[in-house]
Order: C-alpha cells, then structure tokens, then sequence
C-alpha cells in the first residue's frame, strides 16, 4: 500500500476522501431509522467531533509538522507549523466571511446576505467544516508519500478519525431537516451532499503535499489551523447551542481522548 500512495498520492488522497465522504453518507442516513434522536444526543455527538477534530490536529498534524521541521529549522521549528497555522485559520476565516450559510443549530445565517434556498446554505455550513477536515486528510497522505518516516499508519489513523467525526456531522444536517418536515431521502440527500466536497479537497492537500518535502510543515500546519479555527468557531458553538453544555463538553473530551489514543497506537 505504500508503494502505491508514493507513485499516486493524489489518487490515495482521492480514495480517503471517498472514505470520509462515506462516513458522512452514514450519518445523513440516520433519517432512515425509526429511532428518534434528541438534541442532546445530536449534542454530544457533535462534541465528540469536535473533540476528535482538536485531537487530530494536535497529534496527526502539528507534531508532526514540529519533527519535520527540526533538521532545517533547528530552535526555530515552530515557525513553519505557526505559520502554517495562522495562514490556515485567516483563509477559513475568510472563507467563513465570503461565502453565504446558514446554521441549523445556532438558527442563524452567516456570512453576506443573499437569497439562496436555507437548504442549500445549510449544505455550504457543513461544506466549509468538511474542506480542512479533507485537506488534512490529504496533506497526511502526500506526507507519508514524500517522508517514509511518516509511515501510512497515521494517515490511515486520521481518514478514520475525521470519518468517525463526520458521521454526526451528517446527522446534523438530516435529522433538523427531517423534523422540520422535509421527507426522508431528500434530508439525506442534503446531508451526504455536505461531504462531496471531500474528495475534492483530499485530492487537493495530497496533491499540493508530495511536491517537495520543505512545504510539508507549512502544510500540515496549515490544516490545522483550519481545523480548529472550524471547531472554534462552528462546532463547539452548535453543540452548546441548546443548553446541553455538560453533555457537549464530555463528548468532547471522550472524542479528543479516543483520538489520542488511536493516533498514538497507530500513528
């Protein structure tokens, strides 16, 4: 397997994010069971995404970003990963600004004004969560197709996280569609449509990674920073949205340990 990813990182880039999407597929397809699931559910279910988002981009991305840069940076290694960083957080926050939607939880549009259908804003919310998800997804595979040191292991480790954290994603867009009346196949088209962007984005990040070993830290800093800028600033808010706090932070803090715990057995 690697020798595959070596010779095609964006073709690997395009498999794991097929994956990713799939897990958010799954959890749009929770409108098809006859089990109703409260808020609070949904609520600590977006918590252990974002738990496992935080996770993520602690030990699949920034450390490894700080290894990376020791021979060239030496005392200075940080730079890269902060730089990378900050440039990620400012271009989802950009992004954020730009780009018109709409969020179920909090009941509120965001960005500029415009007369789109709520549905399809609701699908660029979720969108703009996914695409750092994707990204790092495949900045993890170029890495491990341009530094062997890297191994597969860990990008293996992070396909699943984020995939596992999707899957609540999903949920949040069909099952609020569902309840407001919508019928089931369309609420789960409108959720697994959230995740189509990931192939895309997947592509990208391992695309852009396997060029040349100097921008990997940047690269893996860069994810994330955009990770947790979406986590910040979009996750932990909707999870908190409907007054089950408590709940929402212990299924943060189970989803950043069980990541932990995968990155470090596997990674």
């Amino acid at each position: 397997m690697l020798d595959f990813i070596r010779e095609s990182p964006a073709l690997a880039g395009l498999g794991a994010g097929l994956v990713t999407w799939l897990f958010t597929s799954l959890g749009a397809g929770a409108v098809f069971l006859k089990q109703e699931f409260s808020r609070k559910t949904l609520d600590v279910l977006l918590g252990f995404a974002g738990g496992v988002m935080l996770a993520a981009s602690v030990w699949s991305l920034l450390i490894p970003a700080l290894d990376l840069a020791r021979p060239a940076w030496g005392g200075w290694k940080f730079m890269p990963a902060a730089g990378g960083f900050l440039l990620g957080a400012l271009t989802l926050r950009l992004l954020d600004y730009a780009t018109p939607h709409f969020h179920l939880m909090l009941a509120r549009p965001d960005g500029p004004k415009c007369e789109l259908p709520r549905s399809f804003l609701l699908v660029l919310a979720i969108t703009l969560h996914n695409i750092p998800e994707a990204l790092a997804v495949g900045v993890a595979f170029g890495a491990a197709a341009l530094d062997p040191s890297l191994g597969i292991a860990g990008a293996l480790t992070l396909m699943f996280g984020i995939g596992m954290q999707n899957i609540p994603e999903g949920m949040a867009v069909s099952l609020p569609l569902l309840r407001e009346g919508m019928e089931r196949r369309k609420a789960f088209f409108i959720g697994q449509l959230s995740g189509a962007v990931e192939p895309v984005a997947a592509v990208l990040g391992a695309a852009l990674t396997a060029i040349a070993l100097p921008v990997l830290p940047w690269a893996l800093g860069f994810a994330a920073g955009a990770m947790i800028f979406v986590t910040v600033e979009e996750v932990i808010p909707e999870a908190h949205a409907s007054g089950n706090g408590d709940a929402a932070t212990l299924g943060l803090i189970l989803g950043f340990v069980a990541m932990m715990c995968l990155d470090v057995m596997f990674g």
